[in-house]
């Protein structure tokens, strides 16, 4: 099964008999096209099925994806689109870990060392803006390579080891940037910081 590349005249059978095959290899996923009656029980066997959109009924109820223009180009369209979404999930969870973890660090260590946080509300606002408007439309918006729909995915789990350990270590280096920036201001920029004291009037003067 393993050096099988083309099987000539497959009858209904066939076709089920090499998706099952395929299929029960550990971490082998298995798409199959078709147009008739007979394609229906491949097609549940299938990790994605797809139908020709001038086949019958049957099988475009049983299909993952209809292929309305006929096209087998389409085929690779569609995978390539799919693979581009489920890459570009993964690119905005990375993206918005890394910048969530690294602002509840730098609030939590502000808090401790200078007693109140170095973002006050409003600064929070526009950064979570940033974050979710900017970073969604950068990401989302990327379109899909040939190359991107060859690369093998790991239906198991959405993020992986690789993007874990980007995520820690971008969080880290942000974390250590506005910690320089907020400890480091006066040697870098001149900047004192100036805490707000509250004031007590009297009718006279405030105190």
């Amino acid at each position: 099964m393993g050096n099988l590349k083309v099987l000539a005249r497959a009858t209904p059978e066939d076709k089920l008999l090499v998706t099952v095959g395929l299929k029960a290899r550990e971490g082998t996923r298995v798409a199959v096209i078709g147009e008739g009656i007979n394609d229906v029980p491949a097609f549940r066997e299938a990790s994605v099925a797809f139908a020709m959109g001038s086949g019958c009924s049957l099988a475009r109820n049983n299909s993952s994806i209809i292929l309305t223009s006929d096209d087998f180009e389409s085929v690779m369209r569609a995978i390539m689109w799919g693979r581009n979404i489920y890459t570009n999930m993964q690119r905005f969870l990375t993206f918005q870990m890394t910048c969530n973890i690294s602002v509840v660090i730098t609030l939590v260590v502000g808090n401790i060392f200078l007693t109140e946080s170095p973002l006050n509300a409003v600064q929070l606002i526009w950064v979570n803006l940033i974050m979710d408007i900017l970073g969604a439309i950068a990401l989302g918006t990327t379109k899909p390579t040939t190359q991107g729909a060859l690369e093998p995915i790991d239906n198991t789990q959405l993020m992986t080891r690789n993007h874990y350990r980007k995520i820690y270590t971008g969080a880290l280096w942000s974390f250590l940037m506005m910690t320089l920036v907020i400890f480091g201001r006066g040697m870098l920029y001149g900047l004192d910081y100036i805490r707000s004291v509250q004031t007590t009037c009297s009718d006279d003067d405030c105190v």
